[in-house]
């Protein structure tokens, strides 16, 4: 199978879809003869994938060895938790849930929008029939249009409004951005500064985003496990059940972002790197020195930080309610 790719090769859909339409707006991806949903653009970049990461084990590398197990720690409202909100008509925590999801997800749009420096005079040898050396030639742009959407087609952060407002009724509680991010104690400080800071910021971007695919997918979980209870959104049970659908296919056109993620930084890992100053150093050692103190961060520290803030905002929203005291005693339990 081939290793190079032509952007457009790499953004093509798989034809005859039935469209993929929700509350009367078209999203991105489509339906197959059977039903099934096809995410976007997949055709060739699918494929693609399969064949570099193919040629990676087979020169003895592999993708990085990493998956969602590694983001444990605390999570504050757990799924139980969140059912005891939303059984005492405290929905806004779970609502704000899905909107800030969905306007984080917007934010993405920028890997189809920044021009991203090329890796290839960066690494000794040819990366041409390599996934990096791909990623200014579709893979990047794909992966913006999958989170931010392009044109009038609805895509990420547009099927997290929609499945929100199916579950609640569109305008149930009032709008809310994004909450301040907490910052690595370290932000800033230079982790491989034998590179150029171009080189070192795309590597580093990578390796965040591959933190933040995992962080998702297990967000994504408990966020179907709440909608498919069967005591909740009574009113609304069948809608609540298409919100819980589209998610899936948001995590089936997330699989293909982590996938290709960890296929990138194998390639990264087994590659040469040219120094500023002259010299070589292997890309091993490079991602090593980045993931290990990127993880410990969104492992250990960043979820304790956030849970406090959240108890606090949590335990203010709960006292309002006429129960509040029995309501909290009840939440705590179920932590």
């Amino acid at each position: 199978m081939s290793l190079v790719y032509t952007e457009a090769e790499l953004m093509l859909d798989h034809p005859g879809l039935a469209p993929h339409v929700v509350a009367g707006r078209r999203m991105h991806g489509g339906f197959r003869p059977d039903g099934s949903y096809q995410p976007p653009r997949a055709l060739v970049r699918e494929a693609a994938l399969g064949a570099w990461r193919a040629a990676l084990v087979e020169r003895g590398g592999a993708p990085l060895a990493a998956d969602s197990s590694l983001l444990g720690g605390v999570r504050l409202p757990n799924v139980e938790q969140s059912r005891v909100l939303l059984r005492h008509g405290l929905g806004e925590t779970f609502w704000n849930t899905l909107t800030i999801t969905g306007k984080i997800e917007a934010r993405g749009r920028l890997l189809a929008d920044i021009a991203f420096p090329s890796l290839a005079p960066h690494i000794v040898g040819d990366i041409s029939d390599k996934a990096i050396g791909h990623l200014d030639k579709g893979l990047l742009k794909s992966h913006g249009w999958d989170e931010g959407g392009v044109d009038d087609i609805g895509a990420h952060d547009q099927m997290w409004f929609v499945a929100r407002d199916l579950a609640f009724g569109e305008g149930a509680y009032p709008d809310v951005n994004p909450p301040e991010n907490i910052a690595r104690p370290e932000a800033g400080q230079r982790f491989m500064p034998e590179l150029p800071p171009e080189i070192e910021g795309l590597l580093s971007l990578l390796m965040n985003l591959l933190v933040i695919e995992f962080r998702a997918e297990i967000g994504f979980q408990a966020t179907q496990d709440i909608l498919r209870t069967p005591d909740l959104f009574v009113d609304r049970r069948a809608q609540a059940e298409e919100a819980a659908e589209i998610v899936d296919r948001i995590r089936a056109d997330e699989e293909i972002h982590v996938s290709s993620l960890r296929l990138y930084l194998g390639e990264c890992a087994e590659a040469t790197f040219r120094t500023v100053d002259g010299d070589t150093v292997s890309g091993q050692e490079l991602i090593d020195r980045f993931w290990n103190g990127l993880v410990r961060w969104a492992t250990v520290d960043q979820p304790s930080l956030v849970a406090d803030q959240q108890r606090a905002v949590l335990h203010e929203r709960v006292m309002r309610h006429p129960d509040g005291a029995a309501i909290w005693a009840e939440f705590e339990a179920a932590a």
